[in-house]
């Protein structure tokens, strides 16, 4: 430690092999900057090379969601406030250039102004439990769709006989019937060349199908778990509630407000006013999955929930287009769901959860 034991602000420009870090004194005047191994020893030499030069007051991070997230997660346990930091727009690297201590310079000095003053997510609890297998089940999702679309696409210019044999059938018989094709051992035909894949795809179709079961089977006590009150709200089910958690992180204390949340949520309503015409539109900004949460519980609750059919004729009467009722509601349900996000402590994982069972 400096004998004077200054105040200093760190930044880091994070990647996937190194991390590139940097400090400044309180006045933003470039003290030194220096590039780590993302290992973590890395992490700590990092920690111990900024503290040689004074007291971090607090370190600007980017990329605090992927490759900072670990650094993040060490500085923080060390007492160190991190900051999120968004990388510089492109008039400030026009202006001035790119290069790993450019970047961290710039962090640091975003932190010092104010420009940045983002919490990240800690990541170190049950809702990143459920956003990782929530991961995983997304990606199952996608190629039981795809496995589908390649179906129905070689069915178009299959060979008629087949496709007779198959005409009609729901999705689920379908699947059942084309993963009993034998399409034998010569393939050089066309017929059993198709009958082959067809064959292939239902079998891979209906993996995914299990796979999607058993995810779900573990995601919904981790859901119940971690947010019951969320549950408890009406159209709010495990799939939804799973990506609301997912996008608040595991201290949603780091939103000061609902305001703030729904900023997150992308259904703020924005000023679109001009002239005489005074009115707000839809946000189009914020966490994209976490606006289609929240638009697919309001789906479910115009179409099942007396309250809002009735609030929706009402606002209909008064001239409001169908995307404007929308908005108003997604924005009463965001601060149902701020509400239900803040008053449940969410459960933290500890050393002994990880523990193997005897």
């Amino acid at each position: 430690m400096t004998h004077d034991a200054r105040e200093i602000t760190g930044g880091v420009d994070t990647h996937g092999l190194t991390h590139h870090a940097a400090v400044i004194d309180p006045i933003g005047r470039h003290l030194a900057d220096r590039e780590f191994p993302a290992t973590v020893r890395g992490y700590r030499d990092l920690l111990n090379w900024m503290r040689s030069h004074g007291i971090p007051s607090a370190v600007g991070v980017e990329g605090t969601g992927a490759y900072g997230a670990e650094l993040a997660r060490v500085l923080t346990a060390a007492g160190v406030t991190v900051v999120d930091v968004d990388r510089p727009d492109r008039k400030t690297r026009r202006t001035k250039g790119k290069s790993d201590p450019i970047d961290a310079y710039a962090a640091a000095t975003a932190v010092l102004s104010g420009r940045a003053t983002g919490v990240p997510k800690s990541r170190d609890g049950l809702v990143e439990a459920v956003r990782v297998v929530r991961v995983a089940r997304r990606s199952a999702v996608k190629a039981r769709t795809q496995a589908m679309n390649q179906i129905r696409g070689l069915l178009v210019a299959a060979p008629a006989a087949l496709r007779e044999q198959v005409a009609g059938l729901q999705r689920a018989e379908l699947i059942r019937t084309l993963a009993r094709l034998r399409p034998g051992d010569d393939l050089s035909g066309p017929l059993a060349a198709t009958r082959a894949a067809l064959r292939r795809l239902a079998r891979r179709h209906r993996a995914m199908d299990e796979e999607i079961t058993g995810l779900d089977t573990e995601i919904g006590p981790l859901v119940k778990k971690a947010a019951p009150a969320l549950l408890e709200m009406f159209g709010v089910g495990p799939e939804t509630a799973g990506q609301l958690l997912a996008s608040a992180g595991d201290n949603p204390e780091r939103m000061r407000s609902e305001a703030a949340f729904a900023h997150l949520a992308g259904v703020a309503p924005i000023p679109a006013s001009s002239g005489r015409t005074h009115r707000h539109r839809l946000n189009r900004g914020g966490d994209r999955a976490a606006n289609n949460a929240l638009h697919t519980i309001v789906l479910t609750r115009m179409r099942f929930d007396a309250r809002t059919r009735a609030y929706v004729e009402r606002r209909t009467k008064e001239g409001l287009s169908k995307k404007d009722i929308m908005r108003c509601l997604k924005r009463f349900v965001a601060r149902e769901v701020y509400r239900a996000l803040t008053s449940t402590p969410t459960p933290q994982i500890t050393q002994t959860d990880l523990a193997p069972a005897a």
